[in-house]
């Protein structure tokens, strides 16, 4: 089975936000499940494998997302941070870490809990929201996405969470809008 997961955003934190697409119409949660994020801690390279997650780490990825989207929509428009999302992201970013062990090969190997890796996406979204050197947040143009991304492109114009997909779509709509 092909996953839903969909890793464009150039950071953790943002890609965690991911998870729920087309928040503004209709809304769909690609984490229902605890084992859905014990999935996407390995699909997002976190880990090597999938975490074992309980209800209570799928409540914790949930919260953090939520608030990472509203500090990255703050970002955005150049708003002061929301206080408790604030707080909520400093709280787990002080948690475990996942451990790395270099390996004879020269292979890393990443294990940890689910705790672990929530506390270094939490980590991640500080670096990137930090200011004056936090990256450039950027939200999809195409209306009906929602996702955020880093714009790491060389002027600073990117658009689109990713090209071949929202972008062509806001470009096909946007044709079909002056070719009836």
């Amino acid at each position: 089975m092909e996953s839903e997961f969909v890793f464009v955003a150039g950071d953790p934190a943002l890609d965690l936000v991911g998870t729920v697409q087309r928040r503004r119409t209709l809304a769909r949660d690609l984490l229902r499940t605890p084992a859905d994020l014990g999935a996407w801690t390995a699909e997002a390279g976190l880990v090597d494998q999938p975490v074992p997650a309980g209800p209570e780490d799928l409540e914790q990825a949930r919260q953090l997302r939520e608030a990472v989207y509203r500090l990255g929509l703050a970002a955005v428009a150049g708003q002061p941070y929301p206080t408790a999302d604030r707080r909520l992201l400093n709280r787990l970013a002080d948690g475990p870490v996942v451990r790395l062990d270099l390996r004879p090969d020269g292979t890393l190997r990443r294990t940890g809990s689910a705790a672990a890796v929530l506390a270094g996406v939490a980590r991640s979204a500080q670096e990137l929201l930090a200011l004056p050197l936090g990256a450039p947040i950027r939200e999809c143009a195409w209306e009906p996405c929602t996702r955020l991304y880093v714009d790491r492109s060389r002027r600073g114009v990117r658009r689109w969470c990713d090209m071949s997909a929202c972008g062509n779509r806001a470009k096909a709509a946007a044709f079909r809008e002056r070719h009836p």
